[in-house]
């Protein structure tokens, strides 16, 4: 589905990402881990579009992405959920799905059912304010909105940031259930390890811009791995 070959990425003199490879497969969970200022959110960033990689390339279902804007790849089928979530808060629940219709043909601009299966939440306060939502509802107002334009592949920056444990469990049940039923594709970027290891089927760990470990999710109980991850 996607495949990230020897990316690189500076902001200046300052080096993001030194020659980065990864892939995420058709219908799996692919979880990138890693402390802190180590490049994961701007590995994320290169593959949606909001930032151009300094070399490398990126491949979506094949063909290069090469100078694709942010909103072509959406149109292509990439959904982000951005970290720190960016709902529009003076908009309601509604307008801010209806956001994610901005790249869908008109016969195409519903709210797939499912959304409202997995986040009963959203339905009972469509007409609130995105602002006046708690964090946790917040971020499943995000995942709903990147949902709503019927991405093949769902990019999510630490989704469980900031968020209460029953929430967390709610979005990780959202996680497998669009693998597991809808065939989805998904990357996710996570420090709360425990929460990767129950999902992911694969597992790639960053440390100053290089990815120092990939393997399957059960490689995640080597403590030699795990010390990557430590503080």
């Amino acid at each position: 589905m996607l495949a990230v070959e020897n990316a690189t990425l500076q902001y200046g003199a300052a080096k993001a990402l030194r020659g980065v490879s990864l892939e995420a497969d058709d219908g799996r969970i692919t979880c990138v881990l890693g402390r802190n200022g180590v490049g994961k959110t701007s590995l994320l960033r290169a593959i949606v579009g909001h930032h151009p990689l300094s070399g490398g390339y990126i491949t979506f279902e094949g063909a290069e992405l090469g100078p694709k804007r942010s909103y072509d790849r959406a149109r292509l089928g990439i959904g982000f959920v951005p970290q720190g979530r960016e709902i529009f808060p003076l908009l309601t629940v509604e307008e801010n799905l209806m956001t994610g219709y901005a790249g869908l043909p008109s016969r195409a601009r519903s709210v797939p059912p499912y959304v409202f299966e997995l986040f009963p939440v959203l339905k009972d306060m469509l007409r609130r304010r995105g602002g006046d939502l708690s964090g946790g509802q917040q971020q499943q107002l995000a995942i709903g909105r990147a949902l709503v334009s019927r991405p093949k592949l769902l990019v999510l920056d630490e989704p469980t940031e900031g968020i209460q444990p029953s929430i967390i469990k709610d979005i990780g049940r959202a996680i497998r259930f669009l693998r597991d039923e809808q065939g989805m594709s998904i990357l996710l970027v996570e420090q709360y390890l425990e929460f990767c290891r129950e999902l992911a089927d694969e597992v790639y760990i960053m440390d100053r811009g290089l990815i120092v470990h990939s393997g399957e999710a059960d490689t995640l109980d080597d403590p030699e791995i795990r010390a990557h991850l430590t503080v």
